[in-house]
Formats: C-alpha cells, sequence, structure tokens
C-alpha cells in the first residue's frame, strides 16, 4: 500500500546552539531510561529495610502504569502549550516523586511516591524526543537517532552497575535521589539555550478517554497484585469493573476526534503486529529486570553487586543488538529480525525456567544476556517497521501507541508475576511469608537459622520457576508475532497492508 508522506512543517523553536539542546535532551532521556534498571538492582534491600514484600511488584507496576496513561495526555499539552513548558512540568513532578520515595518511609508510601514520579516521567522521554525532531532536518535524525539509541544503552549498562554501588556503599535512597541533579541540569539547559516559538492551535484533550484507560487497566491490575488477600466477590467485581470501563473506552475513542489510544490504527497489519509484539517483548523483559535480582539473592544468597551484574548482562547485549539489528533489517527485513529476537527470548526465558540454585550466577548471567539479545532485536525491529508503515502525520500518534503497548505490557506483567510469587510463598510457607523481606537483606539473611533459610529460599525458587514458564509462553507468543510479519518488508521496502 503506497503511502503519502506529509511535508515537513516549519521547526517550532529557533536554536542557535543545537549541540546544547540536544544534549540536554539526552540528559532527560537518560534521566528517564536508567530509572527502572537502577531501581530493579536495589528492590531486594528496599524490601530488606522497609518490608512490605507483598507490595513489591506495585513498586514498578505503579510507576510504568501512571507513565503509560500519561504519556498521551502530555503529548497533548505539548501541542497546546509548547514543548519546553509541559516538560518542565512533567520533570518538576518526576524530580518532587524522585525526593519523596527516597524518604518513604515504609513500602506503601513508595508505591504512592512510585506513581508520582511516574506521572512527572510521562513527559520527559516524548517531549525529549520531539524536541530533537523539532531542531533537526529529517535527513539529520538518523544520525541523532544514533545518539539516543546509545543513550539507552549507557543507562542500561550504568544502572544496575550504579544501584548496586549505591546501595553497599551508601544507602538505597541516593538511588532515587542521584537524578535530581541531572534533570535540574537538563532544566537550566533547556531555559539557557531552546528558545520556542509556540504556534496556538485548537485542540480537544481526551479526558475522558484518559480516565477510562486509568480504571479499566489499573482495576484488574489491583485485583492481580492484592487477589490473595481479597475475596472472591470483590474479585470478581473489580474485574468486571475494569472490563465495563475498557468496553466504555473503544465506544467513547471511536466517537473522540483526537482520541487518547486512536484504535484506528490498528487496521494497519504492521501497526498492529508490532504493538502486539512490542507488549509481549515488554511482559518479557519484566520477567528479568524485576524478578532476577530477587532469585539471585534471595535463593542463590549472592550480593546486590552480584544481582546488578547479572541484570548487566542483558543490558550489554541489548545495546549491541540494538546495532546489529539495525543493520540486520536493511540488508534482509523486518521480520528476519524480530524472529532472531523472538528465539532469543525463548532460550534465555527457558533458561530461567530451568535455572535451580545449583545452576549458580554464569546460568543466570547467561540466560540474561540471551534475552537482552531478544530485547535488543525485537524492540528495534518493532519500533523502526511501525514508522515505516504510516504517514509522517500519523507517525506521532504511531509511535505514541507503540511506546503506550510496551508501558502497558511491563505494568502488567509486574502485577501478574508479582501476583505468582506473592501466591507461590504464601502458598509454600503460609507461616514465614513475612520473613522473606529478610531474606532479601544479606545482613540479616546470615543471622537467620538455616532451616528457616532454606525453606524460604525453596518457596522463593518454585514461585520464581512458576513466574519463569509464563515468561516463557509469552515469549514464544512474541515469536510467533514476529513470524507473521509481511515477508519482503525493511527499511529500504517499506510496504503496509492492512489487516
Amino acid at each position: 500500500m503506497h503511502q503519502t508522506v506529509a511535508q515537513e512543517p516549519r521547526p517550532a523553536v529557533i536554536v542557535p546552539r543545537r549541540r546544547m539542546v540536544l544534549a540536554a535532551a539526552l540528559m532527560a532521556t537518560f534521566m528517564a531510561a536508567v530509572e527502572s534498571s537502577i531501581i530493579a538492582t536495589a528492590m531486594p534491600s528496599i524490601v530488606g529495610d522497609l518490608g512490605g514484600f507483598r507490595l513489591f511488584s506495585w513498586v514498578f507496576a505503579a510507576y510504568l502504569l501512571t507513565m503509560a496513561v500519561s504519556i498521551p495526555v502530555y503529548g497533548r499539552l505539548a501541542d497546546l502549550y509548547g514543548r519546553k513548558r509541559v516538560f518542565f512540568v512533567g520533570t518538576g513532578i518526576f524530580l518532587v516523586g524522585t525526593t519523596l520515595c527516597g524518604l518513604a518511609p515504609n513500602m506503601l508510601a513508595l508505591v504512592v511516591f512510585r506513581a508520582v514520579q511516574g506521572i512527572g516521567a510521562g513527559a520527559i522521554q516524548p517531549i525529549a524526543s520531539t524536541i530533537v525532531g523539532d531542531i533537526y532536518t529529517p535527513a539529520e535524525r538518523a544520525r541523532v537517532q544514533g545518539y539516543i539509541s546509545s543513550v539507552f544503552g549507557i543507562s542500561a549498562i550504568v544502572g544496575p552497575a550504579l544501584g548496586a554501588f549505591l546501595v553497599e556503599h551508601v544507602h538505597w535512597s541516593v538511588v532515587f535521589w542521584i537524578n535530581l541533579p541531572i534533570g535540574a541540569a537538563s532544566i537550566a539547559m533547556f531555559v539557557a539555550f531552546l528558545h520556542e516559538r509556540v504556534e496556538h492551535r485548537r485542540h480537544s484533550i481526551d479526558w475522558l478517554g484518559a480516565a477510562l484507560l486509568v480504571v479499566g487497566v489499573g482495576t484488574p491490575m489491583l485485583a492481580l497484585v492484592q487477589a490473595a488477600s481479597l475475596d472472591g466477590a470483590t474479585l470478581l467485581g473489580l474485574t468486571v469493573f475494569g472490563a465495563a470501563a475498557l468496553v466504555a473506552l473503544v465506544l467513547h475513542e471511536r466517537r473522540t476526534p483526537e482520541p487518547m489510544v486512536p484504535f484506528r490504527l490498528w487496521r494497519n497489519r504492521v501497526v498492529a503486529l508490532s504493538n502486539l509484539g512490542i507488549f509481549g517483548t515488554g511482559s518479557s523483559m519484566m520477567g528479568v529486570a524485576a524478578f532476577l535480582p530477587t532469585y539471585v539473592q534471595g535463593v542463590m544468597g549472592r550480593s546486590p553487586g552480584i544481582a546488578g551484574f547479572v541484570l548487566g548482562c542483558m543490558s550489554v547485549s541489548w545495546m549491541f543488538a540494538s546495532i546489529a539489528a539495525g543493520r540486520l533489517m536493511i540488508r534482509t527485513s523486518y521480520r528476519l529480525a524480530a524472529a532472531l529476537g523472538g528465539a532469543a527470548l525463548v532460550v534465555g526465558a527457558a533458561m530461567m525456567f530451568a535455572m535451580s540454585p545449583e545452576s549458580g550466577v554464569p546460568w543466570a548471567a547467561a540466560a540474561s544476556l540471551i534475552v537482552g539479545i531478544g530485547m535488543g532485536c525485537c524492540n528495534t525491529a518493532f519500533l523502526v517497521s511501525i514508522q515505516a508503515s504510516v504517514g509522517w502525520s500519523e507517525r506521532g500518534v504511531a509511535t505514541g501507541a507503540n511506546m503506550f503497548m510496551r508501558m502497558f505490557g511491563q505494568s502488567l506483567a509486574a502485577a501478574l508475576f508479582g501476583a505468582i510469587l506473592n501466591f507461590g510463598v504464601l502458598r509454600r510457607a503460609p507461616d514465614a511469608v513475612d520473613a522473606v523481606n529478610q531474606l532479601l537483606e544479606p545482613g540479616i539473611r546470615r543471622a537467620m537459622a538455616p532451616a528457616l533459610a532454606g525453606r524460604l529460599g525453596e518457596a522463593v525458587a518454585a514461585s520464581l520457576h512458576e513466574v519463569y514458564l509464563i515468561v516463557t509462553l509469552v515469549s514464544a507468543a512474541t515469536l510467533l508475532v514476529a513470524l507473521a510479519f509481511p515477508s519482503g518488508m525493511s527499511p529500504t521496502r517499506p510496504a503496509a497492508g492492512k489487516l
């Protein structure tokens, strides 16, 4: 299907010093990108200090859900009021939430403050990318995208190692506060070097769609995470209420001129497959990022530094696989790059499913590395293909929808896997479930009775075994989605079709 590309509009900003603006955008991107990896490494120590193991997955889910839902809202506001103003508001909220997270007195407060963080984070990455798009021509963006990709790779490598170092030698609160000077510097540089010319246009912000999205996604997640402590009627009520909100969202978005969730794009085969694929990829990633450090520390009894190393293996291979996938797609097709990534996800997830305490750190590190290869190939293939399958006027909406599906997959997986872990530990060690908090803190673990530590370790290992079975199945589904791509489509042969 032939695509007509709209003419490039006049840039909305005046940039005599583009490199400084680009540097500010890269700093902002790094701040948001490093958040998940640095927190994942520190989480076992945070749980060991604050307790509240049952809320473990909500520390990730609250952040990802609020960020995902706020992304399209910030996009609309940026069109109305300009990039700088909205970026400052979002980054300010993020930094307030970051400060509060480091001061959290208990796990419930940390979850609430992470939600505040996520509300602000929804503005950082998309608006920073939009600013870069405003100040560079289409030909220049190809080079600049390399810088942005390198930031994600660097943050993925630095995050686990930095998180482990700060936890072991300073305190886990500094893991959050490390972003404060970065955010302040980014804001200051935008103030000094980005002079924006805002063209006021009339837009309708779909606030009802945003509200229905929050309720429709958040309610089932609440039911999943808290299923062990809720009765059957409450679980059923939450599930039905969430489903009703999602149905209302679909009906509402069909009648809205500027919908929060543009379902019409799903009629495009490549858009639909890319969104499904990125959903599965994001879900699989959470099985590693959120729960592999718990296995390494809680089951294998290793230090936060070792857990950070294991998670860092995924980060390193992810960065190099992204670069390789870009070159592979040009020479072959999106389908081959995505299929190779899907196959790597299946192999890595299967290795984690087969992992035992006796497997040791090398096995966990190898599984993490292979999953990273899958993440790099799949993320690159799905994102580039979705941008190539639509015209210029729909590219921002399509990219935003893809980003939302990735965040939604991560949020749902964090809730689902957390529920499986909570249920499993409760079923296997109902009288000692609260002691899991102590299992994750190396100093306290050494003081525990060997019998109790062994029993809890077995309970956590068996429960995570079930988590990694689901991760393997999700990875297999992602591979099937990749194989359904059009066989001849590549960056040099763009061709989009309807479902």
